[in-house]
């Protein structure tokens, strides 16, 4: 902001203290203006999810991660209007992040979620069968298939048990390795 001013100001420590306190209180000004409009948009929001919480139904829940409500909050965005198979497809990928296929079976009455590329059960996979459920409707059955790294995947990579020590793993992350 010197370089605006008349160059006698460049010595004046008075001038360069006043442009000091207006550079930071501006930066302050910034970032309140950065933060607000986050809060307009369900994925980056955080101090207004309480709002959007109950603008669309539902039970705020302040002890539940972040990432968790929003995606709560994005699902219950997405979960509008007829209960199709793209609609159970967005309201699922919501909560995983990842590529998910929705299979309906009409003989048998029931649609499965299978997660594509995600290895183990999702963090969040509680909300998830609660929204897929709320906007799947009644008569149908709901199943889930999810991934995990198997023994035959070993065996196909020809992987020597050194390899397999190398990676340092515990089984429940074994379980998800991919």
């Amino acid at each position: 902001m010197m370089s605006y001013l008349p160059r006698y100001y460049e010595t004046s420590r008075v001038m360069g203290s006043v442009l000091q306190a207006e550079g930071t209180e501006f930066d302050n000004l910034r970032a309140a203006l950065d933060s607000t409009l986050d809060q307009f948009f369900a994925r980056t929001a955080t101090w207004s999810l309480d709002a959007w919480e109950r603008e669309l139904g539902l039970t705020p829940a302040p002890a539940q991660p972040i990432g968790e409500r929003r995606d709560k909050v994005v699902s219950r965005l997405r979960g509008t209007g007829t209960a199709t198979i793209r609609v159970v497809k967005d309201v699922a990928e919501a909560y995983d992040n990842g590529t998910i296929d929705v299979v309906e079976d009409h003989a048998a009455y029931t649609v499965t979620v299978r997660f594509v590329d995600t290895f183990g059960v999702p963090p969040n996979v509680n909300n998830l069968l609660d929204a897929v459920r709320a906007v799947l409707p009644a008569h149908l059955d709901l199943l889930y298939e999810f991934n995990y790294f198997l023994w035959s995947d070993l065996d196909a990579g020809n992987w020597t048990w050194d390899q397999f020590d190398a990676l340092n793993l515990t089984w429940d992350q074994l379980e998800v390795y991919g």
